[in-house]
């Protein structure tokens, strides 16, 4: 039947019983609404039952209301904006690391556990948030999740400014930490809606490498903040107990708050929503409101999107069922469990070397804060240089590979670009750590930590792509996972890691780290290789695979929960 068939009402419309695992077996199917299709590609027959149902999709291949067809331009602009605030939080995480011999000077703080824990704290926000902003989107949306959580952030940092104690300082870190936290699980999400996979590496490779960049530029700007001004236009405000003469030519400096509520005010504007079974929801019932303004008694009951299991569970039910999600695939999901382990470990040394970045030259080479702050430049050229080159490739590689299998794609042929990260890791670690050491040239300490940021970055862009193709409809709740379990390493790391450089020193230590990194990264790409399909085809979240032809209609997914 045509989609664009004149409506006909559920008691006379063509219809199918609803096959399809997850759909309640007695709910039938209809294509006579325009927007409307088989649901899920089940084959019709003829039946007159009371509970027909009209299946409420995109109308057609190339329907503009779905993000997939958006045009480049706003396509681009929404990714834009949600990179920016996958830019600003990261950035706010890092950017007191340079400030934070002044802060512990000024609130009084001489405990080294504590010191680390004013950049930690707002990274184990990080392992908090993800948890309930992921699921959530899946259920009101991306679009308002990213904009109330950015709200939080904001509120949360503002306050650090006005922190006149540690534990203010702390707990209002860790809050704008759960606020900015959205875009770790939502923002890979929304490239998921925007893209197909023959363009979606590049996209996730930019992505990622926004996130990795805020915490290199932030202490870049924080160490010259310090010292022409004061900590406080770190983290977001002036304090209110302090008279403003205390702090010189505040004009040079706008603080990362009222950077983010220009972010936030783009967001206003630029930001749509982009989230299918959000939008077909919305569909459904605008069809509704139209059949019961025009009279059509209770038909307009059975006009579902085919993202409707059918079910008829309360809010809380349904947000129950959200947000247990996370804890269902880190308990049921191999392929989460040995992603969330292994992005956890690279990404606590990665917290662990941004926190460290200050001592190591401003102790072993005697650099001021602002000098120190420059260092992490470096890490900055590290990143970009292996996204570019990853952003040249990616996509190269996966078609090259999926042309060789049948047209068939696959999330493991986002695993090439992971190969170089592992070695370049351990590498890097060695030389920063070994020049440190020995007191060698800086120039050669950062050439290390650039190399650092080479293998981190191929790394989590491998990774973040390939959880994003393999969970499809529930990748917040899987990215959410994995950005939990990484944060609390962020989070850990850099507390124990100041102990083991003052015992060990920055060479035998970075051995210990390279050793761990070759151990159990080098092997990891491989083992994905040979048995993540196999893992993945036994998930209950994954998404099946499927051929090349680029479809927008309803796409393959993985069996719905149960009522």
């Amino acid at each position: 039947m045509a989609l664009n068939a004149p409506f006909q009402y559920p008691h006379s419309a063509e219809t199918t019983i609803a096959e399809d695992e997850g759909l309640p077996e007695k709910i039938a199917s209809t294509s006579s609404l325009p927007g409307t299709k088989h649901a899920r590609g089940i084959s019709f027959e003829h039946i007159e039952r009371p509970e027909e149902v009209q299946w409420v999709d995109w109308d057609g291949p190339d329907d503009p209301s779905n993000p997939k067809n958006w045009s480049s331009k706003r396509k681009w602009a929404t990714t834009f904006v949600v990179s920016a605030f996958n830019f600003v939080s990261p950035a706010s995480s890092a950017m007191i690391a340079p400030a934070s011999e002044d802060i512990a000077h000024e609130l009084g703080m001489t405990n080294a556990v504590l010191i680390s824990m004013i950049t930690s704290a707002f990274v184990l926000g990080y392992a908090v948030g993800p948890l309930v902003v992921g699921p959530m989107s899946e259920v009101y949306g991306r679009s308002k999740i990213l904009k109330y959580s950015n709200w939080l952030y904001l509120i949360w940092n503002v306050a650090c400014g006005f922190s006149t104690t540690a534990v203010q300082l702390l707990v209002f870190r860790f809050l704008a930490g759960v606020g900015g936290s959205a875009p770790l699980s939502v923002g890979g999400a929304v490239v998921w809606d925007l893209f197909h996979e023959e363009k979606r590496g590049r996209v996730m490779a930019l992505y990622t490498f926004v996130s990795m960049l805020g915490p290199a530029v932030g202490p870049v700007c924080a160490g010259w903040i310090t010292h022409r001004a004061t900590w406080r236009w770190v983290v977001g405000e002036l304090s209110s107990s302090a008279p403003l003469q205390h702090y010189p030519d505040l004009r040079q400096f706008w603080s990362i708050s009222l950077f983010d509520i220009t972010i936030q005010l783009s967001a206003a504007f630029l930001l749509h929503e982009t989230y299918p079974p959000v939008l077909l929801k919305a569909k459904a019932q605008k069809l509704r409101s139209t059949l019961r303004q025009r009279g059509a008694g209770g038909g307009y009951q059975y006009i579902r999107s085919v993202y409707d299991t059918g079910c008829r569970e309360s809010i809380s039910s349904v947000l129950l069922t959200a947000l247990a999600r996370p804890a269902q695939l880190i308990w049921r999901e191999p392929i989460v469990q040995l992603f969330s382990l292994y992005t956890a470990f690279i990404y606590g040394i990665f917290y662990l070397f941004l926190t460290r970045i200050p001592f190591i030259f401003s102790g072993v080479y005697g650099q001021t804060a602002e000098i120190a702050g420059l260092q992490y430049i470096a890490l900055g050229v590290g990143l970009a240089t292996a996204s570019f080159v990853n952003v040249f490739f990616v996509d190269r590689i996966y078609l090259h590979l999926r042309g060789g299998n049948r047209g068939i794609g696959e999330p493991e042929y986002r695993l090439p670009s992971m190969v170089p990260g592992t070695i370049l890791l351990p590498v890097g670690l060695l030389i920063s750590g070994w020049s440190s050491q020995q007191q060698l040239h800086w120039a050669l300490t950062d050439i290390g930590v650039g190399l650092i940021g080479m293998g981190m970055i191929l790394n989590f862009q491998s990774m973040q792509t390939y959880v994003v193709d393999a969970f499809s409809l529930h990748v917040a709740s899987a990215l959410a996972t994995i950005s939990c379990l990484r944060s609390f390493a962020g989070f850990g790391f850099p507390l124990f890691g100041p102990a083991i450089f003052e015992r060990l020193g920055y060479g035998n230590a970075s051995t210990i780290l390279a050793a761990l990194a070759i151990l159990i990264g080098c092997p990891a790409p491989w083992i994905f290789w040979k048995y993540g399909r196999r893992i993945r085809l036994n998930s209950r979240y994954a998404v099946r695979p499927s051929a090349s032809v680029a479809t927008t209609m309803t796409p393959n997914l993985p069996p719905a929960e149960s009522c």
